[in-house]
């Protein structure tokens, strides 16, 4: 079965929010730089998908006239077989990436990235109710807390937690990084 892993989001613009936590990113990084070096290795085409939203301006850290939609510092350097700007949360919509895995024959997704319950989730879903087999591998997302309405924290760890149990087996295959490129060979 031909596989692709698709890395979403992986990009500087997250590192200038006030959210981002450089502690809790290094797991994820060397997750992800596991993940891609395994692949390349292994021969399974990697594709990079960059997120740009909002008023095209300096200031805006998804504009791409900020510089920061590149990939994130300290993820490793690799040669991506195809690359994507996305402008909405599925990196399928409007970006060219569902003809490129069907030009190349690609039946399973290995989806790694930023934010575990945003982007990945919602791509995630996406590729499953197209027809791909999705292997979800939630060592290699990233997410950050967030606000419950009533002002309480909901912390990154529940987000990840709730993700991998709504998408598993619906969905996905959550796997570890392992555990998805056993499934790749």
């Amino acid at each position: 079965m031909h596989t692709a892993l698709i890395l979403i989001d992986v990009q500087e613009s997250f590192r200038q929010r006030p959210y981002w936590v450089e502690k809790e990113a290094q797991p994820f990084l060397t997750a992800c730089n596991t993940l891609v070096a395994a692949c390349v290795s292994q021969k399974i085409p990697v594709v990079r998908v960059l997120h740009s939203d909002g008023p095209a301006e300096l200031s805006n850290p998804f504009a791409v006239e900020s510089g920061h939609v590149r990939p994130l510092d300290g993820l490793a350097p690799f040669t991506h077989a195809a690359q994507f700007l996305k402008h909405r949360h599925s990196a399928l919509v409007g970006t060219g990436l569902s003809v490129w895995l069907h030009e190349n024959h690609i039946q399973r997704l290995i989806v790694a990235g930023i934010r575990t319950e945003q982007c990945v989730e919602t791509t995630t879903r996406h590729a499953s109710d197209e027809g791909w087999e999705v292997d979800y591998c939630a060592e290699a997302t990233l997410t950050f807390n967030m606000q419950h309405l009533d002002g309480s924290v909901l912390s990154a760890q529940d987000i990840t937690a709730r993700t991998t149990a709504v998408l598993n087996g619906r969905f996905a295959t959550i796997c570890t990084v392992a555990q998805a490129l056993a499934r790749a060979k």
